[in-house]
């Protein structure tokens, strides 16, 4: 069984910066494709950037490219989300999701594990 705590949400002014962090705990033995999805008020879940532990490699969406980072930190077992230059429509829900099963880089369908959700809200 893997856990998944995230922390870090919060309230900003456009322009400004966030960081989520999602630590792993449980059975974190094997390498991990994990993401950061977030859900909008009336929107659909969307993911918005992934890494997979086992290489390290990295995938964004188009509108959070160079804007977002995502990396990992294995002595912690945890996974960041840099936010910089927040916009209002990035205000949502942002769930942390990890599987061990890789489908290549940007998969963003249903995911074995997921996190509880954190609020950002970006404000003008």
């Amino acid at each position: 069984q893997v856990h998944l705590l995230e922390s870090g949400g919060g309230s900003v002014q456009v322009g400004g910066s966030l960081r989520l962090s999602c630590e792993v705990s449980g059975d974190t033995y094997n390498d991990f494709y994990m993401a950061w999805f977030r859900q909008a008020p009336g929107k659909e879940r969307e993911g918005v950037a992934a890494i997979y532990t086992g290489h390290g490699g990295t995938y964004y969406v188009d509108s959070v490219k160079g804007r977002f980072t995502i990396a990992q930190d294995n002595t912690k077992n945890t996974m960041y989300l840099q936010m910089n230059s927040l916009k209002p429509e990035d205000t949502a829900m942002y769930y942390c999701a990890a599987d061990p099963v890789f489908r290549g880089m940007g998969f963003f369908g249903i995911m074995a594990y997921w996190g509880q959700g954190l609020q950002v809200t970006v404000s003008s």
